[in-house]
């Protein structure tokens, strides 16, 4: 069994549920809204509702003669915001099995693709500030965009933080599988009931179904 000194994590479907597609769509419509775009073709919202790339961001925004940046801050705004009414009406919540993090005696941190706003918000909601070293998500940028997974650049920065080289990132998605293998790190994608049809085209170092099994990779007894 591997030791590591660090475990990092995703948020969305690793920690806490994932968002509803439905709270997504909503968001990105009204960032529309926001910067004088009413009627916008349903397609467009959904490119920049999730997984957008900087690409299809700028091919969207051109449509309709849009300010990139000022657009895309107003999508993560509400992004944000409509996630955090999303925890607070209890739409959403943490997964029981992060109980099993607590007798770990590794460095956690936590990497995501959604917005830094949103990872404070969970981190401080569920009382998390105690169990993870250091938390990434990205900024309101556009250049945020270029820099998600599969983008190792905000694992290296945990990484730094934590001052280590031995760690196992956990995720959800197969940009996560590959976001670790660029920063040089061991993988275990954790496959919750809403990637069970999920055919990844990478392999992770591990699978399993919960972090009852990242605890038992760890070394937990």
């Amino acid at each position: 069994m591997t030791d590591y000194d660090a475990i990092l994590f995703d948020n969305d479907g690793v920690l806490v549920e994932p968002p509803s597609r439905e709270t997504l769509r909503e968001a990105a419509r009204t960032a529309f809204e926001a910067v004088g775009v009413d009627d916008a073709d349903e397609r467009h919202v959904e490119d920049v509702m999730y997984g957008v790339t900087p690409e299809l961001l700028g091919r969207v925004c051109d449509h309709y003669g849009l300010d990139r940046a000022a657009f895309w801050e107003a999508r993560d705004r509400r992004a944000a915001a409509a996630q955090r009414t999303e925890f607070r009406e209890g739409e959403r919540d943490r997964y029981d099995d992060v109980a099993a993090l607590a007798d770990l005696d590794h460095d956690f941190g936590v990497v995501s693709s959604n917005q830094h706003l949103t990872i404070e918000f969970v981190v401080e909601f569920f009382g998390f500030e105690k169990l993870f070293d250091t938390y990434y998500g990205r900024e309101l940028t556009v250049e945020s965009v270029r820099r998600k997974k599969p983008n190792p650049h905000y694992l290296e920065r945990a990484l730094a933080d934590l001052d280590t080289e031995s760690a196992l990132f956990v995720g959800d998605s197969e940009s996560d599988v590959e976001a670790a293998d660029r920063a040089g790190l061991d993988s275990a994608f954790v496959r919750r009931s809403h990637r069970a049809d999920l055919e990844l085209s990478v392999d992770p170092t591990y699978e399993v179904e919960d972090l009852w099994g990242v605890a038992e990779i760890a070394g937990r007894t």
